[in-house]
């Protein structure tokens, strides 16, 4: 039976609805960034055009997938961080497409320093959501580990033979997060829906 107020454990329908909204968000969010991944690893080093359209297509894919991750929440939740985080992603893209005409390792700094803001976005958001629906702990850990990678991309933007490639296992950590994200929250869905 399904619950239609509050489920037993004291966790609203509301907040039911929310984890079905962001469970569907994370597996599209895994989805595009194994899809970019496999991109960057068949064309980044054969076809300059398509590296440069995936360099600036990350960054604004985020902020994008953020305004979905914003629109799940309840009307009455501070949507603050998302905000944030959609300027931040916005500002980037822009920031990568100037900083590519002066070469990759500037890019590769601009990517950075998104990985870091938003990974501490993404580390404040799961923290929040940890109490209100629980299954949150994978964006916790992709959330701080977004921000220590950020500082290896500034650290090694000047590095030999560094370019997209080097954000190729970011993204794929950032798509297992993703799934492991999605699993957690069908686990708190199936557990407050049935009584």
């Amino acid at each position: 039976m399904k619950s239609t107020d509050q489920s037993h454990s004291g966790i609203s329908s509301e907040a039911i609805e929310t984890a079905k909204s962001l469970r569907k968000l994370y597996f599209m969010r895994a989805a595009f960034s194994i899809v970019w991944v496999i991109l960057v690893a068949a064309f980044a080093k054969t076809n300059v055009t398509i590296a440069t359209v995936l360099f600036i297509i990350y960054p604004a894919w985020d902020a994008f997938a953020t305004f979905f991750d914003m629109k799940a929440n309840p009307p009455a939740s501070n949507k603050g961080p998302q905000f944030l985080n959609i300027a931040i992603s916005i500002t980037t893209t822009v920031a990568v497409i100037v900083a590519l005409q002066n070469g990759i390792p500037q890019a590769l700094i601009v990517f950075g320093v998104w990985a870091i803001l938003t990974g501490l976005i993404q580390l404040i958001l799961g923290l929040r959501r940890r109490k209100q629906l629980g299954g949150q702990w994978p964006m916790i850990i992709s959330g701080g580990q977004s921000m220590l990678a950020g500082g290896s991309f500034i650290a090694m933007a000047n590095a030999p033979d560094s370019g997209i490639t080097t954000l190729a296992g970011y993204a794929a950590f950032g798509a297992f997060y993703f799934i492991l994200a999605a699993f957690r929250l069908s686990k708190t869905i199936k557990a407050e829906t049935i009584v």
